[in-house]
């Protein structure tokens, strides 16, 4: 008898009829003589209405009050789902987050999990129940509710499935799998039967919006097998594994883009030991995530740096610049908004020399100017003009053998989370 952990988000449950659909599944699951534990994120736009109503009576609410707040979504599909079980005759129990055992750090609004005691989920499993439990939260040491913020459900499932010791968790979304690059953009790309963890972790790092990073480093750390597959259809998904199989002559397994790039110049700065330090440093001690560096010279004794945040971080960046420039002096800062970041990834690219100069000619053909690049062992990363990102991206696909003429996507509304 195997332990299975399968997930489902947003618009796997969106309405009561999907809802219905996905209890049946699961039951199908416990038929199949599997024990069975469900991970679920809050219905359609649920999360996103809730937000809505507290803008609208506080403009800056209290963390501590907007995790209680949107815990309740979550806890309002695991008691429908339960219920939607029982109907077809199964026993079911749904817990929060915190009744799963969940620990998590004292943090509101992206808490990570501490620590996770299943104890009380392997007693129901053991009464023959399937266990149904809220993603995206737990409790804090102190007892307080929190949020494990974007990608918290697939992180909840990861997490569950490393502590139970399951046999495999299964991801449930809204794409039947982990494709080449985005089917929207690109009609013709492959569905990948497996992808490696660091493949996998560099894609939703770089705007891949299937998994999310922290859950990937999970999976990978506590060597957790992990499936992408449709709630939509029963198509075969994406295996990822701590090693996958490299498809002959296929050096770059997928393209990503991450739209939420803006570019700072810090022009003039002395050239002396530690200032990058103090810079960085007070960025980092910010809470400001610094992306790509680049120094493009030196001058009159004055360097001129250029690194990239997200476009919510900027203004903070440059406020951040401003108040250290009396003991960092440079001479001005400005941003550039308007970007994106389209990157390659693959394994193979670490035994294939030439890969970064095929992206570069790729993006030249289609007339684009490359702005910032980033390189490491499996991935290439170039900074450029927002507008022409689709074209670039088709160019890439092509350039890299990826386009395929039999894939056909099979999708349904995006996930929330």
């Amino acid at each position: 008898m195997s332990l299975i952990v399968m997930k489902f988000g947003g618009s796997s449950v969106g309405t009561t009829e999907r809802m219905s659909r996905v209890a049946q599944r699961i039951v199908d699951k416990k038929l199949q003589g599997d024990r069975v534990v469900v991970v679920v994120s809050a219905m359609g736009d649920t999360t996103d209405d809730l937000i809505d109503k507290a803008s609208e009576i506080n403009a800056n609410p209290p963390a501590r009050e907007m995790d209680m707040l949107l815990t309740t979504g979550e806890q309002i599909s695991v008691a429908l789902l339960s219920m939607a079980i029982h109907k077809l005759g199964h026993e079911a129990k749904s817990y929060t987050g915190w009744q799963a055992g969940i620990v998590t750090e004292a943090t509101h609004g992206k808490a990570k999990i501490s620590d996770i005691s299943p104890e009380r989920i392997f007693a129901a499993l053991d009464d023959g129940n399937i266990v149904i439990v809220a993603g995206f939260q737990g409790m804090s040491e102190a007892g307080e509710i929190t949020t494990l913020g974007r990608g918290g459900s697939d992180t909840t499932a990861v997490a569950l499935a490393a502590a139970l010791k399951a046999d495999m968790c299964e991801i449930y979304t809204d794409v039947d799998g982990i494709y080449s690059t985005d089917p929207r953009i690109v009609k013709c790309a492959r569905k990948l039967d497996e992808i490696s963890y660091d493949e996998m972790l560099e894609l939703a790092h770089l705007g891949a919006a299937v998994l999310h990073p922290r859950a990937v480093e999970y999976a990978k750390h506590n060597k957790v097998n992990l499936v992408v597959r449709s709630s939509f259809t029963n198509n075969e998904g994406t295996l990822v594994r701590e090693e996958a199989e490299m498809e002959q002559g296929i050096v770059v397994r997928g393209i990503a883009a991450d739209k939420n790039v803006a570019r700072i110049s810090v022009l003039g700065v002395e050239d002396t030991p530690g200032v990058l330090a103090d810079m960085f440093g007070a960025l980092a001690r910010n809470d400001i995530n610094v992306d790509i560096i680049v120094q493009s010279g030196v001058q009159d004794g004055g360097a001129d740096f250029s690194f990239t945040v997200s476009v919510a971080d900027r203004q903070k960046a440059l406020d951040v610049l401003a108040s250290i420039k009396s003991e960092v002096p440079y001479r001005e800062a400005t941003f550039e908004e308007g970007l994106v970041k389209v990157s390659i990834v693959g394994a193979g690219m670490v035994s294939n020399p030439g890969v970064a100069a095929q992206m570069f000619e790729a993006i030249s053909d289609v007339g684009v100017n490359i702005k910032m690049v980033s390189t490491s062992e499996i991935k290439v990363s170039c900074v450029i003009a927002a507008e022409p990102l689709q074209d670039v991206i088709r160019a890439l696909h092509t350039a890299f053998g990826l386009d395929t003429a039999d894939t056909a996507f099979v999708g349904g509304p995006s996930e929330r989370r």
